[in-house]
């Protein structure tokens, strides 16, 4: 942590009292009114090399504040902050000293800013979501800006996150951080890795760590293999994995502790597949969120293309995507037609247990050869490859190369009966926020589909959770899996794909190319199926293999 971020405390802002923030504003004010004095000296006082590089690190130490300083200007939730932040801001900038702006277009480059609720727009009741969030993490990060599109979704959310990072647990704060760096590094997710560097240090982590997972400690080390399989192909995780982990002798995990772990790994490898599939922005006031640069007057600057709203490649996309409207419109007809005859057939006949099994095998067996056009190779950056080993490990389907992973059968061991219980019993209160996270997505609707209202949408809802568990190998007895072909066309099954089982590849011409007519909420609603069905089948997996070591 820079040495500027070092002595600003910026614990005050977060509380609900506004004296309090008041003080808190002040003392950084003071803070910011000092270091800009010096540099200012240092610009009128004859060049001397010796100084160069204090000098260097004091303007560095500054911009990370000028950067905070943005971030609230444009994210605090207490509206006295933004407005003293952006104060400040115009007091430095009227000192000669340049202050950042913000890059791109608001927290998604695949939605336009303007569809996303604003800070200070929004109502009492998400007012107080946006102040708890903000007092927790002391920023309303980009996730929770398009999650908003789902209040109760986001709720849910925040409440598990919070409770996992934050509340007594088995593993130290610490430890939390790293993991979640760990977990979100598989995917190569830097928005998520550069959040909880700063959470990790902000606890008090020791920053050698950060240096590569070979400078942290062996027990984190050993956690290495199990993050790589519960990342890329959760099938794989036996007993033998967790037994590796638990007699370990002086690096051993508890069973407790093990769990919290695992709880943690699912839910940024998930994570890590909400920010790929909603394309967020880096926040504001990290890497790639401001720059110092003043703004182009180039006509052609993509930053001002059309009141911020649209960058170069948007607009082909739209202008492209204009001609077929009357196609995407067909689309949802089509969609929905399709929905009313399954129901029919559902009605005048049930097929037979072998030939529902069938359908799963065919359906498995399919899902292995959707793939992109632009499915190729992403070599992970060296700051984010150093928090983890086997950078070549990624997602495989289960049948290439003639290798055959069995069923994975619900009705032998499913979250409900045997999951849910275990969570709760090694790490208490966790398995029912989880489990009302997986009911609230799975359940979550509006009755609405594009420009459609008073749809039953359970069997699409239905289709996309049960798509996601077929690409695990994952079984339900009781469905029909011919309905998924019957729902899911080849573009949205690439998009789900992707952003499950390698998001770091996904694009906006993906995001754009599926339900072309639906709303951007509706795809963000689409999201959290997709992170919560990923989430739950790893945490079947993993938990099977606990189960099997107790048992």
């Amino acid at each position: 942590m820079a040495e500027g971020e070092n002595e600003v405390r910026w614990d005050g802002l977060c509380s609900r009292d506004s004296t309090t923030r008041e003080t808190a504003l002040e003392n950084i004010r003071q803070i910011i009114v000092r270091k800009t004095e010096c540099l200012r000296l240092v610009k009128e006082t004859p060049y001397r090399p010796a100084d160069g590089l204090s000098n260097a690190v004091s303007l560095d130490g500054l911009n990370k504040l000028l950067a905070h300083l943005l971030m609230l200007s444009k994210r605090c939730p207490f509206k006295d902050v933004r407005e003293r932040s952006e104060f400040i801001l115009k007091s430095v900038q009227e000192l000669g000293i340049r202050i950042p702006r913000p890059l791109g277009h608001g927290p998604s480059r695949f939605i336009p800013e303007k569809e996303i609720l604003q800070v200070g727009s929004e109502d009492a009741q998400m007012h107080t979501l946006f102040a708890d969030s903000f007092a927790a993490l002391g920023r309303l990060d980009n996730i929770t800006l398009v999650m908003v599109f789902h209040p109760q979704y986001l709720e849910s959310f925040l409440k598990t996150q919070h409770y996992l990072l934050q509340m007594d647990g088995p593993l130290p704060l610490h430890y939390r951080h790293y993991i979640g760096i760990m977990a979100a590094a598989r995917h190569q997710c830097s928005y998520l890795v550069n959040l909880h560097v700063n959470d990790f240090l902000h606890v008090g982590g020791d920053p050698k760590w950060l240096n590569g997972l070979e400078n942290a400690p062996q027990k984190l080390q050993n956690l290495g293999e199990l993050n790589k399989v519960l990342a890329h192909r959760p099938w794989l995780i036996t007993k033998e994995h967790i037994e590796g982990l638990l007699k370990a002798e002086e690096h051993s995990w508890s069973l407790a502790e093990l769990v919290h772990a695992v709880v943690l790994l699912t839910h940024y490898h998930s994570l890590a597949s909400f920010t790929f599939g909603c394309g967020i922005s880096p926040e504001i006031h990290c890497d790639g969120g401001h720059t110092f640069r003043p703004p182009s007057v180039s006509n052609y600057c993509i930053c001002d293309i059309t009141n911020g709203n649209h960058s170069v490649d948007e607009m082909q996309v739209n202008s492209a995507g204009n001609v077929s409207v009357s196609d995407s419109f067909f689309e949802v007809e089509a969609l929905m037609e399709k929905m009313k005859q399954l129901q029919e057939c559902r009605d005048e006949e049930e097929a037979s247990q072998e030939e529902m099994a069938s359908r799963f095998e065919i359906e498995k067996r399919e899902s292995m050869f959707v793939f992109s056009s632009d499915d190729e190779e992403v070599t992970p950056a060296r700051d984010v490859s150093r928090h983890f080993e086997d950078t070549s490990y990624g997602y495989k389907d289960f049948s290439r190369h003639g290798m055959h992973v069995p069923t994975f059968r619900v009705q032998d061991y499913c979250w409900e009966d045997h999951g849910y219980s275990l969570v709760n019993r090694l790490y208490p209160d966790v398995g029912q926020l989880i489990d009302e996270k997986f009911h609230i997505a799975y359940n979550l609707t509006y009755n609405t589909m594009a420009m459609h209202k008073d749809v039953d949408t359970s069997m699409l809802r239905r289709a996309i959770w049960n798509y996601i568990h077929c690409m695990f190998g994952i079984r339900y007895d009781d469905y029909d899996y011919g309905e998924i072909n019957q729902l899911l066309d080849r573009s949205f099954k690439v998009y789900i794909k992707t952003v499950v089982c390698t998001p770091e590849k996904v694009t906006k011409r993906m995001y754009d190319s599926f339900w072309r007519q639906f709303k951007h909420s509706e795809k963000v609603h689409v999201n959290l199926l997709l992170i919560e069905a990923r989430m739950q089948a790893e945490l079947l997996y993993a938990l099977r293999a606990i189960t099997r070591y107790m048992t």
